[in-house]
């Protein structure tokens, strides 16, 4: 299997997952897919899987905790979603440069 087939089929499987109404799965998948060694253990993939979500646990639980009260996002909230959105284009950037995916 190409290179291409292989990103174009994880695609697919994250696509049926969100879905599904998996978010967070979909990102696991891909990540597990297109950057984990085919030879890690199941031991080590069960691990970064726990690992994944509780980050992702963490990103949401956080964001849900420090809205401010209404309906309507505040500047202040605002500015919070830029902040974690600067965090992880950074993050994705150095990992990109890190596994050659840029």
């Amino acid at each position: 299997m190409s290179e291409e087939f292989h990103t174009k089929l994880v695609r697919e499987i994250e696509r049926q997952l969100i879905a599904d109404g998996k978010i967070i799965e979909a990102g696991w998948m891909g990540l597990r897919y297109l950057s984990i060694p085919k030879e890690a253990s199941e031991i080590q993939l069960t691990e970064m899987r726990q690992a994944f979500f509780a980050g992702a646990h963490h990103v949401f639980t956080t964001i849900m905790s420090v809205m401010d009260e209404g309906e309507e996002p505040t500047e202040a909230d605002l500015a919070r979603m830029t902040q974690i959105s600067n965090e992880l284009d950074n993050f994705f950037v150095i990992f990109k440069r890190r596994h050659n995916l840029a």
